[in-house]
Formats: structure tokens, C-alpha cells, sequence
């Protein structure tokens, strides 16, 4: 699946080698990406909308000005929605219109449209290819940034033998994969990381804990290990699955998290306290279930203060990166700054867990990321395209503190 979670619009523009879009869809999803098609007018005499709509999931577009879309403007919805364009096939007719900056259909004015990256699959007669116009459209197009994507060379639907052939449909796929994947800024480094919650036990039963469901933390460790990083995952009790490629090491209380990473936390570059770690923790745990008693309405708790992850790691001599979290419900930016001091961090992540829809146990969130004499907002999305966007920040500052002459 080294496609998951990649949206790849698919354009097919009028060409014989358009038969080939049907299996170049599903290869597309076998590895996990999201598929929508959007048609040219002469692509429709040549495949049917039926058939690529049966395949991908997704009614195909081929209407510029389209009532069901939002606010009419269907074009921009699409364009903003890819992650990757790839038109396959492109024929001569298209790359001229792309060349001349035309937006006369649904296709070719998303393509002016889209901040994504734009991939032409070529797919012609080998006499048009060579044609000097056709050459010359392709020089335009490649000088405006768009990726070239063939054409491979052999026999053709006419009887012509030469370059003009689109490429076969599971070699496009391994250029959607090439395209779209992240770049290796972790490589070669370790990274530790913390997430989800603590439960700190009453009795054998009952236990004091908090709405961390560890999806953010997870995301950062899926994010890490796609962007290279070697990663080990201390992890309270959650529900989640483990990324790809992660190593899982399972906690229940503070006390065994703070064992857990100080045991491995000098051994790696990068440590991350993304966990949501109980502040206290029972003074006595009861070796039997408390029970309820009928002239007792009230039950008093002594609480102890648990140890300080974060802290302890940013207390090192040789502490790694060490970024912090702060999920705080009012005052977030003065109570982030102060953390971020007090505890010697590189970096902290700050968080409105007061706001509905984000932070504890939803799928979207939104961060301020604070380090010394700066700060970036990160606005709300998904969490692994937010951990994403922070773990640039992160691979970026670390380079930075590294670089020759930095003062730690």
C-alpha cells in the first residue's frame, strides 16, 4: 500500500491508449491511493465514463461548470483535492491546449488550477511525437515544471513502429510512487517518541487517566518511519494499531513510560513527548477492589506527584532534540513558552484542547509550534498530515542546531 492516503486525480484525454485507464485505476488503488477521474470530450468516444466510474468508486467529471459541485466551481474542488495530476493518456491535442495555457474544458483548467504537482503520460503516433511542434509543446510544458512521463517506444494501434506509446499502466504507478514520496529528511536518525495516555491504578479494577487516545502520537510515528527515521514507539494503553516499519514498546503508568524512555532515550537523536502523562498518581494502590459502604458518601485520594518525562530528558547533558506538547485549555501560548523554557526543550507543539473537533480523541487538531525566537501555526487537519507538517519543522531546527558552529 505505497500509495495510502495519496489522492491522485486521473486525467484521460482522446487517444486509443485511453484503454488502458480502466487497469491503470485499479493498480492505482491496489496500492492505496484514492482515485478520481476527470474525462475530456474525446476521451468518452474512446472509454466510458460507466466503466471508469465502476472502477475508481467515484463518479467521473467531465464538466466544466458542473451544478452538483460546491458553489458550481467543480474545477477548483478538484484541483485542490489531488495530491498528484496525472494525465495518461495525454494526447497531442491536450499538450498543445496545456502549451498554449487554454482552460476551454473541466481538464485543462484544473490544470492551471491545481497547486499539485502535474505528470503527462504521452500517448500518440510516432509521427506526431517527432512533429516539431509537438517537441516544441513538450519543451514548454517541461520548462514550466510539468513531469514527462514517457513515452515508451514500439509497435503502435496504426502499424507505426517508434516512440509515441504510454507507458504501461503498473510502470505509471511506480512513478506515482516515486512522485509522492516523502523525502528521506530522518534518515539515518533515531527517533523516540511518546503517546497516548497513562493509567495510574486505584485497585486492581479502577485507575485515574485522561481522553488521549494516542492518535497524534501515532501519527507521528507513521510520519517519522515514511520520512526514514529509525522509530521507537512508548506507548500507553491505546486502541491504535502499529505504523509500519515502528517499534512498540507498551506501558501502563507514568512511573513505567519514565523507565521506558530514560532506558532508551540516550541512544536516539530526537525524543518527542507527545503522551498525555498523568501529573499525579494514588499514594497507595489497593491490593483489593475499594468497595462502596452504605455510611460513606465520600472518598478522599492522596495523590503523588508522578516523574517528569519531558523534563528529565531536557535535564540531560547530552539530551537529544527533545520536543514537547502542551495541551492546555486557556492562557496556550504563555503556558507553552514557559514549558518550553523551564524544561530546556528544542521545540513545543501547543495545543486548545478546549476547542471542539480538535485535540484529545478527535481525527483533526491544530498546533502552534514555539522554539526559541519563533513560532509557526500549524492549521487544523488531519493528524498524520499535521504530524507530517510538524516533523519538517522538526527535521529542519534539529539540522539546524547540528550545523557547525550552533550553539547547543
Amino acid at each position: 500500500m505505497r500509495l495510502a492516503d495519496k489522492r491522485i486525480l486521473l486525467g484521460i484525454s482522446g487517444g486509443i491508449a485511453a484503454y488502458k485507464s480502466a487497469e491503470l485505476v485499479r493498480r492505482l488503488k491496489d496500492q492505496g491511493a484514492e482515485v478520481r477521474v476527470v474525462m475530456t470530450r474525446s476521451a468518452k468516444e474512446f472509454i466510458t465514463p460507466l466503466t471508469l466510474q465502476a472502477v475508481s468508486g467515484h463518479a467521473v467529471a467531465d464538466s466544466l461548470l458542473d451544478p452538483a459541485a460546491e458553489a458550481g466551481m467543480g474545477h477548483i474542488e478538484l484541483a485542490k483535492w489531488a495530491d498528484l495530476v496525472l494525465i495518461a493518456p495525454a494526447s497531442a491535442n491536450l499538450m498543445a491546449r496545456l502549451a498554449a495555457g487554454m482552460a476551454d474544458e473541466l481538464l485543462t483548467t484544473l490544470c492551471l488550477a491545481t497547486p499539485a504537482p502535474v505528470a503527462l503520460a504521452p500517448a500518440m503516433n510516432q509521427q506526431m511525437y517527432r512533429n516539431a511542434a509537438t517537441q516544441a509543446n513538450l519543451a514548454t510544458l517541461a520548462s514550466r515544471g510539468l513531469q514527462l512521463w514517457g513515452p515508451d517506444s514500439g509497435s503502435q494501434a496504426c502499424g507505426d513502429v517508434g516512440p509515441g506509446r504510454m507507458l504501461d499502466p503498473l510502470e505509471l504507478v511506480e512513478r506515482c510512487v516515486a512522485a509522492l514520496a516523502p523525502a528521506q529528511t530522518l534518515a539515518g536518525l533515531r527517533l523516540l517518541l511518546t503517546a497516548g495516555p497513562t493509567r495510574e491504578a486505584l485497585d486492581p479494577v479502577r485507575y485515574i487517566s485522561n481522553h488521549s487516545s494516542g492518535k497524534m502520537g501515532f501519527a507521528l510515528a507513521r510520519a517519522a518511519a515514511e520520512l526514514g527515521a529509525e522509530v521507537t514507539l512508548v506507548s500507553g494503553p491505546v486502541t491504535l494499531t502499529t505504523p509500519p516499519g515502528v517499534t512498540r514498546v507498551d506501558v501502563e503508568s507514568a512511573e513505567q513510560m519514565h523507565a521506558a524512555v530514560m532506558e532508551r532515550v540516550r541512544q536516539h537523536d530526537i525524543f518527542i513527548g507527545c503522551a498525555a502523562v498523568a501529573d499525579y498518581r494514588p499514594a497507595q494502590i489497593s491490593a483489593q477492589k475499594i468497595k462502596k459502604t452504605a455510611d460513606n458518601d465520600e472518598m478522599v485520594l492522596q495523590l503523588v506527584k508522578n516523574p517528569d518525562i519531558i523534563a528529565a530528558v531536557g535535564a540531560l547533558a547530552n539530551k537529544p532534540f527533545t520536543v514537547g506538547f502542551a495541551a492546555e485549555t486557556v492562557d496556550v501560548e504563555q503556558y507553552a513558552l514557559d514549558k518550553l523554557h523551564r524544561k530546556r526543550l528544542d521545540m513545543i507543539a501547543a495545543n486548545d484542547v478546549s476547542r471542539a473537533g480538535q485535540g484529545f480523541n478527535a481525527d483533526d487538531n491544530a498546533l502552534t509550534v514555539y522554539w526559541q525566537g519563533d513560532r509557526r501555526e500549524l492549521p487544523l487537519s488531519d493528524k498524520l498530515s499535521l504530524a507530517r507538517h510538524l516533523l519538517d519543522l522538526v527535521a529542519d531546527r534539529y539540522r539546524s542546531s547540528r550545523a557547525p558552529g550552533t550553539q547547543p
